[in-house]
């Protein structure tokens, strides 16, 4: 009878896939959710290398959620996880809820349109193409959400109802901002800008979530469309 292969350390993988070793050149954005958890890991058992672990444990979880919920001991019950590993995935996940929940209470305050151009403008005044976003609000006017709709040509994009109340149906918006910048650097909008803020607000209207304006962005300037009497 062979024996079973001896499994593979993470330590012999090339440097290149290497869980660690990638999450610091690329970023931890750039692991799946097995290969985070194995930086935490940090080493496997005798027949499951530190991702290996990973994996399984998701598996009988079944999600994030679930495992963020387990107890020290239901972590325990997996080999290869003792009581230290066990109190740093805990910790781990109460980091995660806690910075969730500061985020929250730190969400930008939307209540003109100097307000959208200061959360915008550094990042879309010197983009090369037109982009149009969407601010998902809730009733006390805290931005929810950051939504990007197209990304057009040097002088138009794309934008259709759906795209933009779809995803704020979603995130359970209760008003949106719309926003594109213009990079040509003249903040005037053109006749299809007026045209589509009119059809958004129209079917903001009939589905309940209030288009509170349209604010184009172009170079250091901006310009609300409602401001300006378009409804």
């Amino acid at each position: 009878m062979s024996e079973k292969p001896k499994t593979a350390l993470i330590r012999e993988m090339p440097p290149s896939e290497r869980p660690r070793e990638r999450l610091a050149r690329r970023g931890p954005s750039s692991l799946k959710t097995s290969e985070l958890l194995a930086t935490l890991f940090r080493t496997g058992t005798r027949n499951l290398n530190a991702l290996e672990l990973a994996d399984t444990m998701l598996n009988k979880f079944g999600s994030l959620t679930a495992m963020s919920r387990a107890s020290t001991d239901e972590l325990k019950a997996f080999g290869g996880i003792g009581f230290a590993k066990a109190v740093e995935i805990q910790a781990a996940f109460e980091l995660g809820r806690r910075l969730a929940t500061e985020e929250a209470q730190n969400r930008p305050v939307i209540k003109t349109a100097k307000d959208v151009a200061r959360l915008m403008a550094p990042e879309m005044q010197s983009l090369d193409r037109e982009h149009f976003k969407v601010l998902f609000l809730n009733t006390k006017n805290h931005v929810l959400q950051i939504h990007t709709v197209s990304i057009g040509s040097l002088n138009a994009s794309v934008v259709h109802p759906r795209e933009c109340f779809g995803p704020a149906i979603a995130a359970k918006a209760a008003a949106i901002i719309l926003v594109h910048n213009h990079p040509s650097g003249d903040v005037e909008p053109s006749p299809e800008d007026l045209s589509l803020t009119r059809r958004l607000i129209a079917a903001g209207e009939l589905l309940g979530i209030k288009v509170l304006d349209h604010v184009i962005i172009a170079g250091n300037r901006h310009l609300s469309l409602i401001e300006r009497g378009v409804n």
